[in-house]
C-alpha cells in the first residue's frame, strides 16, 4: 500500500526540521485527521488552534510551517471524502524498512486518537462498532516494533493500515453526522 503524497510527506518534513520542532509528519497528519474526523469545525482556522496545542505547546507556527501544515489539512479532508477512497495515513515510505513503517503507524495512531479525543471528550458515548475500532486502534499502538522483514509481516501491516483507514472514515461518518458518500463535502474552500 502506498502513503499519501510522498512530496507532501517530505515537504512537511523538511518545514519541521526547518522550524526545528520536534513532531513527525506522521503526528501531525494523524492529528489533523482525528481533529477533522471528530467534527472539529471547518469554519475560517478553527482547526488552528487545537492543532497547535496538540503539537506546539499552543504556540504558533511560522508562516511557512502553518501554509505546509494547511495543505495537509486540505489533503486530508480531500482524501477522507474522496469518492475514489484515496484516504492513506501519512507514514514513512514503502521502501523504508517495515519497523520504522510501523513506528510511523503507531505514531500516526496516537496522534489520530489524540486529535479525537480532543473533539470528541466522551467517546464512550459513540456507536458500539466506533467504541470497538477505536479499541483496536489502541491496541495497535502496542504493537511489537521488533519485526523482521517477510511477506508475512508486510500483509499484517497492510491489514493494520487498512483497519485505521476504516477508523477514520467510520469516525469520520458518526462525529460528523454524515449517513452516507452523498452527504459528505466533497470539497474544501
Amino acid at each position: 500500500m502506498k502513503s499519501n503524497t510522498p512530496l507532501l510527506l517530505n515537504k512537511l518534513q523538511t518545514a519541521l526540521d526547518k522550524e526545528e520542532i520536534a513532531v513527525l509528519p506522521a503526528e501531525v497528519h494523524g492529528v489533523l485527521t482525528g481533529l477533522v474526523c471528530g467534527g472539529v469545525s471547518m469554519e475560517n482556522n478553527a482547526w488552528l488552534k487545537p492543532f497547535l496545542e496538540l503539537t506546539n505547546d499552543g504556540q504558533p507556527m511560522s508562516e511557512s510551517l502553518t501554509a505546509t501544515v494547511r495543505e495537509v489539512y486540505k489533503d486530508v479532508i480531500n482524501s477522507l471524502v474522496d469518492p475514489e477512497l484515496t484516504f492513506m495515513p501519512l507514514l514513512a515510505d514503502e521502501d523504508d524498512p517495515l519497523a520504522d513503517r510501523l513506528e510511523a503507524f503507531i505514531n500516526w495512531t496516537q496522534s489520530f486518537l489524540t486529535g479525537l479525543a480532543y473533539i470528541q471528550p466522551a467517546l464512550d458515548k459513540a456507536s458500539a462498532d466506533v467504541q470497538e475500532l477505536i479499541q483496536d486502534l489502541t491496541e495497535f499502538t502496542l504493537v511489537e516494533l521488533e519485526v523482521e522483514e517477510s511477506e508475512e509481516h508486510e500483509e499484517g501491516f497492510d491489514a493494520l493500515i487498512q483497519h485505521a483507514r476504516i477508523a477514520a472514515w467510520e469516525c469520520l461518518r458518526e462525529f460528523r453526522g454524515l449517513q452516507d458518500e452523498d452527504s459528505a463535502p466533497k470539497t474544501l474552500h
